[in-house]
């Protein structure tokens, strides 16, 4: 089946990885992230993991069996380094690619006081210039600012609607602008920030926003949760846009929850279940 919006063309890879229909056995998997060899890393919540894939979709092995309680997100940097949050040890990790843990932001298994790291964190990135932002969304309403060695800089936002508040912050990226883009899922808008988290604006009218992906021509791919990806450009234009609910190769019977283009330009995409568990591949036409 195709995905086709305008420039942007793809073709589902049908039964990418393992299982049936590219499913993944073992879990729910929220998110993924490919490395600068093209491997494939897919957080999995239960039995907690990293499983690593190459991209023609065989398992290679698994990560952090041993460490993870609730993988949520993962996020790759330039230096093959990636960032875990961990939903229910209320931490954000980097890691290398054999998993070694290299930092570690909040503390294991304690609950960060009000306003502070963490409390159910979603994701978390590294900008050019090398601070760490993440995005503290389940259990508070904030987005954390650290240095590169873990020292906590700034936080903001509190619950609201209004400009910096938030319902959930779920997504985060820094933008070639050097802008903090922050999905906003229950409030179904991504709000834009600068480095030091002044607000700038924001893009309404998102259906469930969970994550987002900048390829290298800054076209923003969105995972939206209820069955559709969305393309924009840096300034908001919606670009292109498909989706639509099913359990079919190419369709979302899921939320698309994590989304992640590799060096070849595919697309791939994992989904939360209302339904079933299920990672698809799209390879750029």
């Amino acid at each position: 089946m195709a995905a086709r919006s305008g420039d942007f063309r793809f073709e589902v890879v049908e039964g990418w990885g393992q299982g049936a229909g590219g499913r993944v056995f073992g879990g729910v998997t929220p998110a993924v992230a490919t490395d600068s060899q093209d491997r494939v890393y897919i957080a999995r919540r239960d039995p907690p993991a990293i499983l690593v894939y190459d991209r023609e979709g065989n398992f290679l092995s698994t990560l952090g069996e041993d460490l993870f309680k609730n993988p949520h997100s993962v996020w790759f940097n330039e230096q093959d380094q990636m960032y875990v949050a961990d939903v229910d040890d209320h931490t954000v990790r980097k890691l290398d690619t054999e998993g070694n843990v290299l930092l570690t932001l909040g503390t294991a298994d304690a609950v960060g006081a009000p306003g502070q790291p963490f409390n159910g964190p979603t994701w978390a990135v590294e900008a050019s210039w090398g601070d760490i932002y993440a995005s503290d969304g389940y259990g508070q309403f904030r987005v954390h600012r650290f240095s590169g060695d873990g020292t906590l800089l700034q936080s903001w936002g509190e619950e609201g609607t209004g400009p910096g508040q938030f319902a959930l912050p779920h997504g985060i990226r820094v933008d070639s602008r050097g802008r903090v883009l922050v999905l906003d899922r229950t409030n179904r808008r991504m709000q834009i920030f600068d480095a030091e988290g002044t607000y700038q604006g924001e893009w309404s009218d998102l259906d469930g926003p969970n994550d987002l992906y900048i390829d290298g021509d800054d076209n923003v791919y969105m995972a939206e949760g209820r069955y559709r990806i969305s393309v924009f450009d840096l300034d908001g234009e919606l670009l292109a846009r498909w989706g639509e609910q099913g359990d079919a190769p190419g369709q979302f019977a899921n939320g698309p929850h994590g989304l992640w283009l590799d060096s070849h330009g595919d697309l791939y995409v994992a989904e939360v279940p209302f339904l079933d568990n299920r990672l698809q591949k799209f390879a750029r036409d």
